[in-house]
């Protein structure tokens, strides 16, 4: 049974030509329908047929006329077939996808209303690839040698004594393992339901990602070796990266990209300061080792860019709501920079105490609980703000770089600008 029924030849007193091919007589009859079409107030006088700015961008919405034939489609023959516009086919029998059309649609007039810029995404793998090699030469460093595993040691027995009192309370609350779960849980939860609110299906897809990814990173502390270097306090069976660290952190990536542009900032200093918290709880505790902490922080920040990398359709904002912002940008740069200042400032204080930390030398402990203090928040600040401007850069692309710009103005303004 065919899906297109040619429009009847219309009768010689519409004044259309009886000689025009049966496509050409099908929309020239169409467009003297006004009543049976959204787009028929457009007038005609002295202009020939105007078509809608609109009309074509969307196969599910172009107007349709009696018969069910879509305005500039062909029907082939009575038996079936396809209908094709703009270089879209519509196969007969088969309804097209509204969402999917309106992505091509729009992604044919505008392509970051569909995907982030392609230097962002490769920003974010190159990010991503980063903060994976700093793990790694984390792990390596504190496991690998014998400076690492002393430095390990001194910060694993002296942190607890050496946090402040009216710090102290803030670190031992989080030394309570079903806290830090049922916390993190809930943070999660929140993340989710706020993504469902708002319709962002890929972005929930992506959120999935993270989840799974983050679970697979916790069991490489059942693969990863821990060579017997120096005699110390703390286990000598390999504890890194840290699960509960890694959980904190994860529910604060999935929180910060799953709420709205307004909220981006606020959510960014909440889960940095919550995944700070929780890696100087797990050392003061004495379940976690300093770099295990630092391991867990930068990996949950690798698997993040890298699955942000792959944003697309709904899991960007909405193009009409897209603006440049502020707090983005002040909170991003303000804890990038505090990151990268933190990490070069720890680093100096590690090499001064290299001399003593083969040794354990007593005088080193006291550098190397101050610099792991330093290093955990900055690490934490590094990852947060980088994954708080990358997330900004793929879901609002706006200027070149993302960040600034006005938002992209709707086809339809374009055209009357052009008028």
């Amino acid at each position: 049974m065919p899906v297109f029924t040619p429009l009847p030849e219309p009768p010689a007193s519409a004044g259309l030509p009886t000689s025009a091919s049966p496509a050409a007589s099908s929309r020239e009859a169409f467009a003297s329908l006004g009543t049976d079409s959204p787009h028929s107030s457009k007038a005609q006088s002295g202009q020939g047929n105007q078509v809608d700015d609109l009309t074509g961008l969307i196969g599910s919405q172009r107007p349709q006329g009696p018969q069910g034939l879509q305005s500039g489609q062909s029907a082939h023959d009575s038996q079936g077939g396809s209908a094709s516009q703009g270089g879209f086919s519509y196969d007969s029998g088969h309804d097209s996808d509204p969402d999917l059309d309106l992505d091509h649609g729009l992604a044919r007039l505008d392509p970051l209303t569909v995907r982030p810029r392609m230097s962002s995404r490769v920003l974010c793998v190159a990010f991503a690839l980063v903060f994976a090699a700093f793990a790694a030469g984390v792990w390596w460093l504190g496991v690998h040698t014998m400076s690492g595993q002393n430095y390990d040691d001194a910060v694993y027995t002296g942190l607890r004594g050496s946090i402040a009192d009216w710090f102290g309370p803030l670190t031992t609350m989080f030394t309570n393992s079903s806290l830090v779960i049922g916390l993190s849980v809930a943070i999660i939860v929140v993340a989710v339901a706020v993504t469902a609110l708002r319709r962002r299906w890929w972005l929930l897809g992506q959120m999935a990602v993270v989840g799974l990814l983050f679970w697979a990173v916790h069991y490489l502390k059942d693969v990863l070796p821990r060579p017997f270097i120096v005699n110390t306090a703390s286990s000598k069976l390999n504890s890194a990266p840290s699960g509960h660290t890694l959980l904190a952190a994860a529910a604060g990536v999935l929180l910060l990209i799953a709420v709205g542009r307004a909220w981006r900032a606020l959510a960014a200093l909440l889960a940095s300061v919550y995944a700070v918290l929780v890696g100087l709880s797990v050392i003061v505790g004495q379940w976690h080792r300093p770099t295990d902490v630092i391991m867990a922080i930068l990996l949950i920040g690798a698997v993040t860019l890298l699955v942000l990398a792959f944003t697309r359709a709904s899991g960007m904002d909405a193009p009409g709501k897209r603006a440049s912002s502020p707090s983005i940008q002040i909170v991003a740069s303000v804890m990038i920079t505090a990151g990268v200042l933190g990490c070069l400032y720890a680093g100096y204080i590690i090499w001064q105490l290299a001399p003593g930390l083969p040794l354990s030398e007593q005088w080193t402990h006291s550098g190397a609980i101050a610099s792991a203090i330093v290093l955990i928040a900055a690490a934490s600040a590094l990852v947060f703000g980088l994954v708080l401007a990358m997330r900004q850069l793929t879901a609002s692309p706006l200027s070149k770089l993302g960040l600034v710009g006005a938002p992209p103005e709707p086809p339809i303004a374009l055209q009357q600008k052009a008028k």
